[in-house]
């Protein structure tokens, strides 16, 4: 696989007063202007070393800066990975995904990925978009476990994403949390990615057009840290891991947010997917689907149980 690329441009006097998006795509031609926009969303650009949206105006003299990822193989290829299949049909799967995999191929990660065992365990039962290839509908993060939908045809990839963009589907979390958040509790706030950090995302961007809500309760409160039910209406990127962290409440093992000094060895967010209710793209019937706790999310608790008891 070949190297990232960079490309480094000063915003000329021509430019000024032109989205980024365009100005990029007429001074980079080799670059489609909805890549430039993916490059963009992704955080693959800055604009005076800071991410910017598609729509900002430039400033002549203004550094832009983009860090083209390696390309990933067009078809991901199938690969002989354990899955643990909580249900199948001829529209839908859902995977109890285990902690470390990556849904999707990307940079960084070819293969290895939720994709790449589907595609080795099912093959062409996916038909999707006219190509063998799986409908992810949702994704959790890379050390985010629990239930997934997983679409395998069209019509039920469009219906399950009516779904999710209605907010009809029921998600519920659990996470274990640093100290004692107030229960009940929810969270509105705005969401984008961190000014400063490209990599991260925060609650408190001035000016973000999104917003994240979610609501959650308190199921056991230890000496310095909580189980929390969390129940999510959007699906922002981190957004359980952001709106805690910035709260004054960040997940155990959580290395992005907010990993504190002494706590118990975690090597994860401690976040599992619990519960997932749909309605079948093609029944109609609403179905609810479970994943057990995992052993290492138990461990963790029973650890701390040891320490309320001490």
């Amino acid at each position: 696989m070949t190297d990232s690329r960079a490309i480094a441009l000063i915003a000329s006097p021509e430019d000024a007063g032109r989205r980024l998006d365009r100005v990029i795509a007429a001074r980079c031609p080799e670059i489609s202007r909805a890549r430039v926009q993916a490059l963009i969303e992704d955080a693959c650009v800055t604009l005076d070393g800071k991410p910017s949206s598609a729509a900002k105006r430039v400033v002549a003299g203004q550094r832009i800066a983009l860090e083209i990822p390696p390309p990933v193989p067009a078809q991901p290829q199938p690969e002989a990975l354990p899955l643990t299949i909580l249900y199948e049909d001829a529209d839908i799967l859902v995977v109890d995904k285990a902690p470390g995999m990556v849904v999707h191929p990307a940079p960084g990660h070819a293969g290895g990925t939720l994709v790449n065992a589907l595609l080795g365990r099912y093959g062409s039962s996916f038909d999707i978009g006219g190509e063998q290839r799986p409908g992810i509908v949702h994704r959790l993060d890379r050390g985010t476990s629990g239930v997934l939908i997983v679409a395998r045809n069209d019509v039920s990839l469009a219906q399950l994403q009516r779904q999710f963009q209605r907010r009809d589907v029921r998600k519920t979390y659990l996470a274990i949390v640093h100290g004692s958040p107030p229960s009940p509790g929810a969270f509105d706030t705005p969401f984008g990615r961190h000014p400063r950090d490209r990599k991260r995302f925060s609650s408190r961007v001035a000016g973000a057009t999104r917003r994240a809500l979610l609501s959650y309760r308190v199921l056991t409160q230890y000496v310095a840290a909580a189980l929390v039910e969390v129940q999510l209406a959007t699906g922002r990127t981190h957004q359980i891991r952001v709106q805690f962290a910035d709260a004054g409440f960040p997940l155990v093992g959580d290395d992005v947010y907010g990993r504190r000094r002494g706590e118990p060895h975690f090597a994860r967010p401690a976040l599992h997917a619990r519960r997932l209710e749909v309605t079948h793209p093609r029944s109609g019937e609403r179905l609810c689907f479970e994943s057990a706790i995992p052993a290492d999310l138990q461990a963790l608790l029973a650890q701390l149980a040891v320490e309320v008891t001490a």
